[in-house]
């Protein structure tokens, strides 16, 4: 069993009460009344409580997706399969953990306004003490809510509760227990952490806290001490914008300045994931999108979608966009449309794109977003890992009747949260599911 270590000593208060019995992320353990509601923390907290309401932890079960994937189709194939009848409670473990704690389950939808709202609240992250699993997944916190917080300070002290340091409270094991998890076929279908930990950067000693807390000096509390290293609660991951632009580095190269019509021009694409500690896409990569987009313009405006060259490895087909293949179609039957066809599997990614994806497959065989419902995920993995470059080859035959002159060749990275066919089958609002720029680079050539 993996527990905090016990650091510079307790901190009491008077009103201070004795820690509720530690479990492993037991349902139905407490009460919702035995946890602080944020606002609470807000008084002394000001700058990281704002930072975290505007965070999608706030919104672990709030947000638009999280509501449509376990209303829609978790929580009803949970009702009707007892293979994945755990995934009622299960879903809800890590997206709130109050009404999972509390035994609420299921919670009501995020329009009834239960505490179940709170998402990922400060009590939830400030009490856990450890995890019950050595490499910790699926929800395997060990929790002690009470008047004692856990932090990463050894000399910080509160006037409105006891503090304690933590080692686990700092640690990437804390990020594990939710962002790690196994469907109950025995697939793996989160794996952040672990792709971390197999990566260059915890050899280097870099946690995930160092790049989506972002530190600064500061306080962290109204009359606190002045600190160089203030973690910032925003928790910025893919989901915005800022942090996805150039997350991965795109460059253009060919051996061929000059080409004529009907000759071949020789490109390459070369990406490089310099800056995440894990995969990219990570996370639940049943539903993310990553793609590169390369077309050559000539100098009259006359634009050529080129297709990536085939590499010819196992599971490739998964890899280059096609849209004459549909999918998905899991999540039209748990929504009661027999014999659903399925949407597009590449939703609006152009024919012929490289697509860097993880696929999941359900027990029929089929590509699912599902990922409770995943019986198998190993016919590919084609993501750019932590310092790792792929490097993509176009041979493009230049038409006859590609104007004289010089030809932008221009290469565009893009990520979507989930296919666009899945969002809009699903009504989800289409910001979700829109494509956001990661990167571009070009070359010019020249048509003889």
């Amino acid at each position: 069993m993996r527990r905090e270590a016990i650091g510079c000593g307790w901190l009491f208060l008077v009103l201070a009460a004795v820690p509720i019995a530690a479990a492993a992320a037991e349902m139905g353990k407490f009460s919702y009344d035995d946890f602080q509601k944020p606002g609470s923390c807000k008084a002394c907290h000001r700058e990281l409580f704002d930072e975290w309401e505007q965070s999608l932890m706030s919104q672990a079960f709030t947000h638009e997706w999280d509501q449509i994937e376990y209303f829609k189709l978790a929580l009803p194939q949970a009702l009707a399969l007892e293979k994945v009848s755990g995934v009622k409670a299960g879903c809800i473990a890590c997206h709130a953990p109050l009404a999972f704690l509390a035994g609420d389950i299921p919670p009501k939808p995020a329009s009834e306004g239960t505490r179940a709202n709170e998402g990922v609240s400060c009590d939830i992250c400030h009490t856990i003490t450890g995890s019950s699993e050595a490499v910790p997944y699926n929800g395997s916190y060990i929790i002690e809510p009470g008047r004692v917080k856990l932090g990463q300070r050894a000399d910080a002290k509160s006037p409105a509760h006891g503090v304690r340091y933590s080692e686990f409270t700092a640690s990437p094991e804390l990020c594990a227990t939710c962002h790690d998890e196994q469907s109950p076929y025995g697939a793996w279908v989160k794996a952040t952490y672990r792709e971390w930990k197999a990566g260059p950067y915890a050899k280097e000693g870099t946690r995930c806290q160092d790049c989506h807390m972002y530190r600064a000096p500061g306080r962290s509390a109204m009359g606190g001490k002045e600190r160089q290293d203030v973690a910032h609660h925003n928790f910025h991951g893919s989901h915005f914008q800022s942090k996805l632009a150039g997350a991965v580095d795109v460059a253009v190269y060919t051996q061929n300045s000059a080409v004529r019509k009907g000759s071949n021009a020789v490109i390459q694409i070369q990406l490089f994931n310099g800056k995440a500690g894990h995969s990219v896409p990570s996370g639940s990569t049943e539903e993310r999108m990553l793609w590169i987009e390369v077309r050559a313009t000539d100098s009259q405006g006359k634009s050529f979608s080129l297709p990536v060259d085939r590499k010819g490895f196992p599971g490739e087909e998964f890899t280059i966009a096609d849209s004459g293949v549909l999918a998905y179609q899991a999540m039209g039957e748990i929504m009661g449309n027999a014999g659903f066809p399925g949407v597009k599997r590449d939703g609006n990614v152009p024919d012929g794109s490289r697509i860097f994806r993880h696929p999941f497959f359900d027990p029929m065989g089929r590509m699912t977003i599902c990922q409770w419902y995943t019986a198998e995920n190993t016919k590919v993995d084609y993501r750019i890992g932590p310092r790792e470059t792929k490097i993509e080859t176009y041979t493009w035959k230049v038409p006859e009747d590609a104007a004289s002159g010089p030809v932008e060749i221009e290469a565009r990275l893009f990520y979507s949260q989930v296919p666009s066919s899945v969002g809009e089958y699903l009504g989800m609002p289409a910001g979700e599911y829109a494509p956001l720029l990661v990167n571009a680079a070009g070359i010019t050539l020249l048509v003889e």
